[in-house]
């Protein structure tokens, strides 16, 4: 419930902005209130980290003002901003990895620096004041994805921010520490506090929001209090046209044998007795709560994890045996992995498109070619580009690092996929990406299993698993624990098999 009043604290009136000529933003008027969530919403470009850098003083507008409190205002530095009661939590975090909580919390305030044992004193007192439990002295490299989003949330309030941004604060963080950051927003609620909450996760917004605007195209769609938004009139606004989820059944034809098997396959405690198969033709979707053992089984199959040599069961590729000492060894025989970790472990984000789908596929040539000409490097980058849809001006230029979230997670696919397996996995395919691009992704999957691949997608996305899954088995506790078809499966079913 919303204890917000009517007046706002930060209003943008007739902003826009533009990079090189082309329009981020086109006259955009919106506001956030005092002890409110406001949900902002939108497919990849269309203006939300634009208009989430002018409020924080990153960028400013070209056009229109920015005022807080009634009286107008001109940021010229991100601490500008800070000093007039903006923060942000970005979903990569601002915080210095070298130096410990404490530290960052008041990095700002040179005198306390001097002080360790005042310093961590204060933090404790600070983090405690938020129910949030972590150590003043720890490094802040060594800290969690939500609880480096916590310090910061922590930092924003001991500088009296009057709003803060979150964005995307859920993208990297499991269902648990998700509802912690919940908790949070709903407490900063209670302060009075204004919130500008941007994510792709509708669901999150429908549930935790007090008011919803939509952007699409720079421009500002509709701002509705979160009673007369739905998900259906949500996606409309962003993309212009209704997405509407499929829901599949793929049968196996007779005599036609598994591409992958699992054999009571185990791994310490996290993979134990895991067992399943995977046909071709066929989606197979992994559903089930963080820390059920499916990434752990994926790595096994795909070489970059090792079962038990005596006891860890058995994995067949098409009948046969396998046990694979590396990636690529399983790459040779026809296993791709696409990993759920795109930044740190999928991409190259400082090389352009056709430069990590060319790696892509020196690493799954046999014997490897000691180069690629430039014209076969760009037909195949052409090739691939087209085929998973990626949308970039010069894609033999343009860094992975100046694309969208859901341009880079395809590529990601592209390079690992640039040769036709035998199965391929998906972990978590759609993490962190919008509605556009999902539904981009979901047909090139569905387009692997038309063509006769055994495809196995990890996902915790639930409205995902019903889309894609011709099959959905439950993990839980490191083991298959259920398994419906397409068609009777339901969230309800899924959960319950998941918990119980």
């Amino acid at each position: 419930m919303s204890t917000t009043t009517d007046a706002a604290v930060f209003r943008l009136e007739g902003v826009t902005k533009r990079y090189s000529g082309a329009l981020a933003l086109d006259r955009v008027t919106f506001d956030v209130r005092p002890g409110e969530v406001h949900a902002l919403l939108g497919e990849n470009g269309a203006g939300k980290s634009t208009m989430a850098k002018i409020i924080a003083g990153v960028a400013p507008p070209d056009e229109g003002r920015l005022v807080i409190d009634g009286e107008p205002v001109k940021f010229a530095a991100p601490a500008e901003a800070t000093a007039a009661g903006i923060a942000m939590v970005y979903q990569e975090g601002s915080l210095v990895d070298t130096m410990t909580v404490a530290q960052n919390l008041f990095l700002a305030n040179a005198a306390v620096l001097n002080n360790m044992a005042q310093l961590n004193s204060k933090a404790r007192h600070l983090l405690e004041s938020h129910n949030f439990h972590i150590e003043p002295n720890a490094t802040v490299a060594n800290l969690g994805a939500a609880q480096k989003q916590m310090v910061e949330i922590a930092r924003a309030v001991h500088r009296d921010a009057k709003v803060i941004i979150f964005d995307e604060p859920t993208a990297s963080v499991t269902p648990e520490e998700a509802q912690q950051l919940f908790l949070s927003m709903h407490s900063l609620k209670q302060r009075g506090v204004g919130i500008i909450f941007i994510t792709h996760n509708l669901e999150e917004a429908l549930r935790h929001s007090d008011r919803i605007t939509v952007m699409r195209d720079g421009v500002l769609q509709a701002t509705h209090p979160v009673e007369e938004m739905s998900r259906e009139k949500i996606v409309r606004l962003m993309v212009g046209r209704d997405v509407a989820y499929e829901r599949h059944a793929g049968t196996v034809a007779p005599g036609v044998r598994p591409a992958l098997e699992f054999d009571n396959v185990t791994m310490g405690r996290v993979v134990q007795n895991m067992s399943f198969s995977a046909y071709p033709g066929q989606v197979v979707v992994l559903a089930g709560l963080v820390g059920a053992g499916r990434t752990e089984a994926a790595m096994i199959a795909a070489g970059a994890m090792k079962r038990r040599r005596i006891g860890g069961g058995e994995i067949r590729l098409e009948g046969e045996p396998v046990r694979f000492r590396t990636p690529r060894e399983a790459i040779e025989r026809g296993i791709a992995y696409i990993t759920e970790d795109r930044k740190v472990l999928g991409i190259f984000s400082d090389l352009s498109i056709y430069e990590n789908i060319d790696i892509g596929y020196l690493g799954t040539a046999h014997p490897m070619p000691p180069w690629m000409s430039p014209r076969r490097r760009k037909r195949l980058g052409a090739k691939m580009v087209e085929r998973f849809h990626v949308r970039t001006l010069n894609p033999a230029k343009a860094r992975l690092v100046e694309l969208s979230g859901g341009n880079q997670q395809k590529v990601l696919l592209a390079k690992g996929l640039t040769k036709k397996p035998k199965v391929v996995i998906f972990d978590e395919p759609t993490r962190g990406v919008d509605v556009g691009a999902i539904e981009d992704i979901h047909a090139a999957i569905r387009a692997y299993a038309e063509d006769g691949v055994a495809v196995i997608v990890i996902s915790s996305y639930l409205p995902e698993v019903l889309s894609l899954a011709d099959r959905v088995l439950v993990a839980r506790g490191g083991r298959v624990v259920a398994e419906f078809s397409g068609d009777e499966a339901t969230e309800e079913k899924i959960m319950f098999a998941a918990v119980h």
